[in-house]
């Protein structure tokens, strides 16, 4: 029966529904997410302390390194998941949950031993001064030491469970995770609570993280011989196409977060040389122009398992269509959002923060920024097609050109000739390109498959 009702979603619902089935709950995680990441945002700023806020903006860095693993072992392994599922190839779709799970597993052991050990030049490199230093590293002690396993653990189970249909329940667990960090953040940050600042903001990011890790783990053990997500150590050796399969998405979808990364913390280094409310502002202004970027990743993700159960079985033309149907959602919801986003930005910024001087540098930013979304909502949607086809080298072709190419380098070029505001704007050049360059390639892909099928033949590791 599980197997029928997975079939039928996948291969014969209508495309409107089955695509808004998958998206809808992906979506909705993605905006409590968006909360949990503003709630910390919001709260250390109610202490109207710009040390303190200006902790959480440094070390965002760090916990968005995090998604490197998640890429490499949650994207890599659900887009194998889903491909084998469409080929009707049980086994690989086992073998590659359990071969996820426990590297990322050890993957997030390693994150933690690392950035502790090498604390003090990584403080260095996020642009802590001494001003800043202490509060980051406070920060930094309970969402990276140790909260580096558990923050990695919860995002991979969900793309694992996301893999085979069960949009729902991956969302669940992650917003259930978040919901808690939004309640813990009050009585951990404020001084009618424990008074803890940016690091009781970390504590709460922990303790929701583990709570998330939880709920997965008992949702696999009451649904265990009704899924394929697997977390048996023996299913986990791995094969040589298994790791090939995962490798092949997930190292591309890695590097492009490393490379997010590196251009987050540029963006930091720069807006340091301006002060403490400049990177207040920044990181404030950065966080609210990610409710639209995830909700644009959601329908991107939510997607990917039609995508690649479709790519699997051969249906070319249920994928192309579920793709457009998903591109004109996504694009109409962004230009609205953008809209509304560069009008209201002084009001979205003194929401987390009263003082004039973030407010006047957090609007600016914010107006900036804005812009690029419908640009990024095409951007995101053809890295996930690629993804989802288990093409990877075109996302990492997507990932070198937007950081390497375009980003990093507009954000020395701009800050030269607009100090500090040209900052914001290196998002919306670099984002403006790749979503002509999506627009093209996917419009070739998607010529190929009408030819030829499935351009390259899926490979899910069977013998």
């Amino acid at each position: 029966m599980q197997d029928i009702q997975k079939a039928k979603l996948f291969e014969r619902t209508p495309i409107p529904r089955a695509v808004l089935t998958l998206a809808v709950p992906t979506v909705l995680s993605s905006l409590v997410m968006v909360l949990y990441n503003l709630a910390d945002t919001y709260f250390v700023g109610m202490l109207q302390d710009s040390i303190q806020n200006s902790a959480v903006t440094l070390a965002a860095p760090v916990l968005l390194a995090f998604n490197a693993v998640n890429n490499l072992f949650g994207v890599g392994s659900s887009s194998m998941m889903s491909r084998a599922l469409g080929a009707k190839d049980y086994d690989t779709v086992q073998r590659s949950s359990a071969f996820g799970f426990y590297s990322a597993l050890i993957s997030g052991v390693l994150f933690s031993i690392l950035a502790t050990g090498f604390r003090t030049p990584l403080l260095v490199v996020l642009g802590a001064d001494a001003g800043t230093t202490q509060a980051t590293m406070e920060y930094m002690r309970w969402t990276v030491s140790w909260g580096a396993v558990p923050a990695i653990l919860n995002v991979v189970l969900a793309y694992l469970v996301r893999s085979e249909g069960a949009t729902l329940h991956a969302s669940i667990g992650t917003m259930s995770g978040c919901a808690l960090n939004i309640v813990l953040d009050p009585i951990f940050i404020l001084p009618w609570g424990l008074g803890m600042g940016a690091a009781g903001a970390g504590l709460a990011t922990f303790l929701s993280n583990c709570f998330a890790c939880l709920y997965f783990f008992v949702l696999l053990f009451v649904r265990r011989g009704k899924t394929y997500v697997c977390i048996q150590p023996a299913m986990a050796r791995p094969r040589k196409a298994l790791v090939k399969g995962v490798f092949g998405v997930g190292i591309p979808a890695a590097i492009q977060n490393l490379l997010n990364v590196t251009g987050m913390t540029v963006l930091n280094n720069f807006t340091a040389a301006f002060g403490a409310d400049a990177i207040a502002a920044m990181g404030i202004a950065y966080k609210l122009n990610m409710v639209p970027m995830y909700i644009a990743m959601g329908v991107s993700q939510g997607l990917m398992p039609l995508v690649s159960y479709n790519y699997g079985s051969g249906n070319s033309s249920r994928l192309k269509k579920a793709v457009f149907f998903a591109a004109k959602v996504s694009l109409s919801f962004m230009v609205v959002v953008s809209t509304g986003y560069f009008f209201a930005s002084g009001s979205l910024i003194s929401m987390f923060m009263k003082t004039e001087a973030v407010i006047a540098y957090g609007s600016q930013f914010l107006r900036r920024m804005c812009v690029a979304q419908p640009f990024l909502c095409m951007d995101f949607l053809a890295v996930g097609v690629f993804q989802a086809c288990g093409l990877g080298q075109y996302a990492l072709v997507f990932a070198v050109l937007r950081k390497i190419v375009l980003e990093i380098p507009a954000l020395y070029i701009l800050n030269y000739f607009i100090p500090l505001y040209g900052l914001a704007c290196a998002q919306t050049v670099a984002e403006v390109v790749l979503a002509a360059a999506a627009v093209v390639i996917l419009a070739r892909l998607f010529r190929r498959m009408s030819v030829e099928g499935t351009p390259l033949q899926h490979r899910t590791g069977k013998k």
